[in-house]
């Protein structure tokens, strides 16, 4: 899954590298994964993404690469018919927010007859539901990348801890998790069919993503992963009970989850230890203090390596940039 991300790591942070991804994706597969109840899981598009079904019709946690929403769309269509209400952004990264344009166009919004009769365009595309900053940072000028294109951007944002909506017979809670992996991250949970949708807080595939310059923190991604932990409930000596869908990366449940945290705790504890100790980054990073973990999350190539993990963490509780 590495190499569907949409992103390169530069010196001023996660930058979105279109042509590359273009190349390396157009021709990949996606696949649709039921989870359980009404909640299917998209692979093979970038980030995951996770589709809920209904009468109500279609919502959708994220959109994956841009190349690659024609694609999703068709997938979609294999699941259900129903027309697409909203799609909600777990934070502003272009392999999850890339398909935003073409899959909030092809749905509709939910709208009052006293609107439809002023507004001739009040019902044209879906909702596109996000934290505020998720927002700020789509449409704000990045270095010399151009803002993301208008109509992708979040059409419904909220300012605080949480946004509630009742879709398909469902409880949805959206939940913001302030300097975790970006600053808007929010995780998604489906209260009825009891699924999580993380975004890139909780990844199978590699150490935590850490966007320091987006407002990211290791403690925020820590404690964010403890409120993944804490809304999950496993089947008591069993695989199962509430699923988790990542930002990349298979199907979860308790165990995953809580085998990442404990996994960011140590390595947090380890390096914090060295800078009380006057360790400099790079003494850091010789000493390897995710050793132990390298076989599971380890890189030496691509967009997120396991130096940079280190020194993300490093500069993060050093509270640098």
């Amino acid at each position: 899954m590495r190499t569907l991300f949409a992103s390169l790591i530069a010196a001023g942070g996660l930058i979105a590298t279109a042509g590359l991804v273009c190349a390396q994706n157009q021709s990949a597969e996606v696949h649709v994964l039921p989870v359980q109840g009404n909640i299917y899981m998209i692979v093979g598009a970038g980030g995951n993404i996770t589709v809920q079904t209904g009468k109500d019709g279609v919502l959708v946690v994220d959109t994956g690469l841009e190349p690659m929403a024609d694609k999703v769309l068709a997938a979609i269509k294999t699941i259900s018919n129903g027309p697409i209400r909203y799609v909600i952004n777990t934070h502003y990264h272009a392999d999850h927010t890339g398909g935003n344009v073409k899959i909030r166009l092809a749905g509709s919004t939910i709208v009052g007859a006293n609107v439809t009769g002023d507004i001739q365009d009040a019902g044209v595309g879906a909702a596109v539901i996000s934290h505020i900053n998720v927002l700020n940072r789509m449409s704000a000028p990045t270095g010399t990348q151009a803002p993301s294109p208008e109509k992708g951007w979040p059409t419904d944002t909220f300012l605080g801890d949480q946004k509630k909506l009742y879709f398909n017979g469902e409880g949805v809670d959206i939940l913001h998790q302030p300097a975790a992996h970006t600053d808007g991250d929010s995780i998604v949970f489906f209260r009825r069919d009891d699924v999580i949708a993380t975004g890139d807080i909780f990844t199978t595939t590699n150490y935590p993503i850490i966007d320091l310059a987006a407002g990211g923190s290791i403690q925020g991604t820590i404690d964010a992963l403890q409120k993944i932990v804490d809304m999950i409930i496993p089947i008591y000596g069993q695989e199962g009970g509430t699923m988790v869908v990542p930002g990349h990366g298979r199907l979860c449940d308790f165990g995953d989850v809580l085998n990442f945290r404990e996994m960011t705790i140590i390595i947090r504890d380890r390096v914090r230890d060295m800078i009380k100790k006057g360790m400099t980054l790079e003494q850091v990073k010789a000493a390897r203090p995710t050793q132990d973990y390298d076989p599971l999350y380890g890189s030496t190539t691509g967009f997120w390596t396991t130096d940079k993990f280190v020194e993300a963490v490093y500069k993060s509780l050093k509270g640098e940039k």
